[in-house]
Parts: structure tokens; sequence; C-alpha cells
């Protein structure tokens, strides 16, 4: 059988080898430890990535305003990310291509392109964002952006540029490192514990759920499941040459990333609870260098500088992973292109040219004086609403495409899980995108009467779908070692009557949605 990639290759990861012609049996603890150690890294980069310059602001701007009452809807991202980013993860190590080239082999050249063609453009304005948290995070210290932003630039691109994935991945393991600045702190700003715990497993809403505080937290779910970890997970396990022999150490490298993640944003939000909340009311938030100079002033001992140290670290490495996710992308949309960090800059130029370009330009946007970086913030969050529906979809039926995956589509109860949560993710997102483009409108009521629609939907489609689901098929092979053959080899997906109009829903809510964005950027920027 043929595959897009082969079989037996070697892994450098950042803390160990994996070599060549490994078979991958392991006996006793220390061995399949030192295992983890090698393979561990997309997984964790990915999530830690996520909680971005975006990331650390909206946590901060919850513990703010809200106190600790937002806390809950944190612990129940972690199933929801473990299983987006899981069949992403399985795509990766079988298939042995990228996001976008699978979308494209598979549902055409159009969804493909879209696709492909709406991640760079979201992850080129993220990548501004994240420059807007470098320059707020260095502001503290004194320093200006026209100082700040280009030494980042510069930076991120050596880091990328080293010819080596294996060293790579032990740069993004020292910024992933610094994230534990968060653990002194928790100890300085002295959240109450008890408080901490009940929040976290009692939902409620400080001063009831108001439209801001419900918009608050359907950005919390956005900013942590993000449409960019589909792309960047699945194309690092490919360029770090993971198959699924070693799917499940990437699987634990997956499920602790997610706690890392959760547990990270908890910590910030009850950090600014416990040192900010007491001075303010549901509005007080302006940014996240306000947070740094807040936390300076009310709880001091270097609260401040801790929490400003927090946000730089996060802005490089959510700067470090989008821009690179887009360099996949388009390598995905350019098809065939060599892709990979350990290439050279001369045997790569496309793949590294793009990297560059996309932080020059995001980083000169950054800095250009009087830039509508309001609205590109604005725009950023309206694009995830928008995309993130059509993302977790198509992960949803490649997943179940047995052309592609062979034993590895998803069990029966896996898509009942998948879909439960694929179809809040639409709800949400539908809810962020329509306020974002009506702001007058109720969001408490337009979320009610989504979610009663999706459940209906639920409760209809969910008993049709396990009953016409396929019978699991039997393949003389092991399945460690089942490949997905050549993409041009297969036979075409089968569009079923249901997945026809699944697709051409998903169409026109791209169309509409992404018109209605259009205007109302335009309408924002010339008022």
């Amino acid at each position: 059988m043929q595959s897009e990639q082969p079989i037996e290759q070697k892994i450098s990861g950042a803390f160990g080898t994996i070599k060549d012609r490994d078979t991958g049996n392991r006996k006793g603890a220390r061995a399949r430890l030192l295992t983890l150690l090698a393979i561990i890294g997309p997984g964790l980069i990915v999530m830690v990535g996520d909680n971005d310059a975006g990331g650390v602001s909206t946590y901060a701007q919850a513990g703010q305003n809200f106190g600790y009452s937002l806390l809950w809807t944190l612990p129940l991202l972690i199933p929801v990310l473990i299983i987006n980013q899981e069949m992403v993860a399985r795509l990766g190590a079988v298939t042995g291509v990228g996001h976008g080239r699978l979308i494209r082999e598979r549902f055409g050249r159009y969804w493909g392109n879209i696709s492909i063609s709406s991640i760079l453009l979201l992850n080129f304005l993220i990548i501004i964002t994240e420059f807007i948290g470098v320059s707020l995070s260095m502001d503290y210290f004194g320093v200006s952006p026209y100082v700040s932003v280009p030494v980042a630039v510069v930076l991120l691109f050596v880091v990328t540029a080293s010819g080596s994935f294996q060293r790579w991945e032990r740069f993004m393991m020292l910024f992933v490192a610094i994230n534990f600045f968060v653990v002194p702190l928790v100890w300085i700003s002295t959240p109450h514990f008890s408080t901490v715990v009940h929040h976290a497993l009692v939902p409620g809403i400080r001063g009831g759920a108001s439209s801001s505080a419900v918009l608050l937290i359907i950005s919390i779910i956005g900013t942590t499941v993000a449409p960019w970890q589909l792309y960047f997970q699945q194309s690092n396990i490919v360029d770090k040459k993971i198959t699924p022999r070693w799917l499940n150490y990437e699987r634990v490298d997956t499920i602790i990333g997610s706690f890392i993640v959760v547990i990270g944003a908890s910590a910030l939000i009850a950090v600014c609870a416990a040192g900010l909340a007491g001075h303010g009311g549901s509005n007080s938030f302006t940014n996240a260098l306000g947070v740094a100079r807040g936390l300076g002033r009310h709880v001091g001992h270097g609260s401040g500088t801790l929490f400003a140290i927090l946000l730089l670290n996060a802005s490089v490495i959510g700067a470090a992973a989008v821009t690179l996710a887009s360099s996949y992308a388009l390598g995905d949309l350019a098809g065939g292109s060599r892709q990979s960090l350990n290439s050279r800059v001369r045997d790569a130029k496309g793949f590294f040219g793009t990297f560059a370009g996309l932080l020059v330009i995001a980083g000169i946007v950054t800095l250009i004086p009087g830039a509508p970086l309001g609205l590109i913030t604005l725009a950023v969050q309206a694009m995830c609403g928008l995309m993130l529906p059509s993302t977790t979809i198509f992960v949803l039926l490649l997943c179940n495409d047995r052309e592609v995956l062979g034993p590895w589509v998803n069990g029966r109860w896996l898509n009942v899980a998948a879909t439960v949560i694929v179809t809040l993710l639409v709800v949400l997102s539908v809810t962020m995108m329509v306020s974002t483009l009506f702001t007058s409108i109720n969001v408490v009521k337009l979320l009610t009467y989504l979610s009663i629609l999706a459940g209906a939907g639920l409760v209809v489609g969910l008993p049709i779908g396990l009953r016409h689901a396929e019978v699991v098929a039997t393949y003389d092979i092991d399945k460690r070692d089942w490949r997905t053959p050549r993409l041009t080899l297969l036979a075409p997906l089968p569009i079923s009557f249901a997945r026809r109009v699944l697709l051409r829903a998903v169409g026109s809510y791209l169309i509409i949605a992404g018109a209605l964005l259009v205007v109302r950027i335009v309408q924002l920027a010339t008022s």
C-alpha cells in the first residue's frame, strides 16, 4: 500500500529521539516515560499557544469584571479540547498530510481553497493581536513598541528558521516553561482557594446573566477553542513524523496540554478576581496593560511585573504557533511545496518566506499610528465565530471518512460526543457572530432560542445517525501499521443527501455571515 508518508521515520523531539525502525513496543514505566518525552510537543504547544495575548486579556477581563464567578466555564472545556484535538491528531498521524490539503482532496478545491484562505486571513489578524500584546507588555517596562515589536519579529523568525524541528521545539518548550510564572503570581495575589473550587464547580454569574456576561463567556470558549489549532496540530504532527504507532503518546500529550491550558486560564481569572474585582464594577477592564498596572498598584510585590511577563510570553508563543499554522496552510494551498521546520531557508524559501512575510506585515500594521487595532480585535472575534462551525464540521466528517482513516475512523460513541460538542460550538459561534454584527440584540434570548433549536435537532438526529451507522470493517493488517493510501488513489467521497444539505447550509452561512461581517467592519471603519 502506498501511503503519504514513510512508515518508519526518525522522530526528534525536544526531550528525546525515537530511532528509525522502532517497533513501538515498550515494557516498563521508564521506557514509556522516555517515549512520551520524545513525542510530547504538538499537543502541549498548541494548547499553551492558545492561551495567547487574546486569551490572557479575556481571562483577565473575566476576573476583573466578574470575580471568580465565571471559573466554571473552563473545566467544561477540557473534554471539548481533548476530543477536537484528538481527532486532528489522528488525521495527521494516519494521513501524513496537512489539514487544508486533506479538505481540498476530499471535499474539492472549492472547499479547500475557501477553508485555507479563510484561516490565512484570520491568522494574520490574530498575529496582529499578538504583537499588540507584545507592545502592551513591554510598555509596562517602559519599552517603546517601535523597539519591542521589531525585536519580537526577528526573534520569532530566527527561532523558527533554525533548520531543526528539534531545536524549534526546544525553544517552544522554554516558552511553555515561562508560563509557570503564574505560580508565584497566584502565591502573591492569594486568591481564596475554597472560593475558587466552589466557582469552578458551581455555575453562576456575578450580577446575573446580562448580555455582556454571556458574550464574555462565549469569548472565553472562543479564545480557548480556536480554528487555527486544528491546522497547527495536524501539520505539526506530520512535520514531527509521528505515525499511528505513537498515537497513544500523542493523545497523552494532548490531554496534558488541555489540563495545563485550563489550569493556567483559571489561575489568571483567580488572580485578577482576588487583586482587582474589589476595585471596580463589571466594566472596569480596559486592556491587559491596565490589568498589569492595577495588579502592581493594588497587590504589589512584583505582581504587575509577573503579569506583564506572562502576557509577553503568551504573545510570543501565540505568534509563533499561529504564524507557523499559516505557513503550513499556505503549503497545503500550494500543494506539494516543501514545508518543514527541518528544512533550511534556502531549501524552503516559500515556507519560510511566508512565515517572515506574515510577521513583518503584522508588525508594521501594529506600529502604524492610528491603526484600527480595536477594529482588528473585533474582526478576530467575529471571524472565529464565523469559521469555527465549518472547521469543526469538516473535522468530524473527515474522521468518519473510511477511505482516509480506515480502522482509525471515529467509533459510534465518539461520534455522539463529537456531534454534541460541535453542535454546542456552532450555537455559541453563531451567537457571537450575530451579536457582533447586531449589537442591540438580546444575547441571552438569542442563545436560548438557538440552544432549544440545536437540542431539538440532536434529539431527532442522533438516533437516526446511530441507526444508520456503518458496520465496522475488518483489516488484514496491524492497525498501528495502517496508513492512508495516496490521496489521488482514493475513491471519491460519497456525497449523501444529508451531507449535501449540511455542506450547502455551511456554505450559505459563510456567505451570508461573511457579507454581513464585511458590511459591519466598513460601517465601523467609516463611522
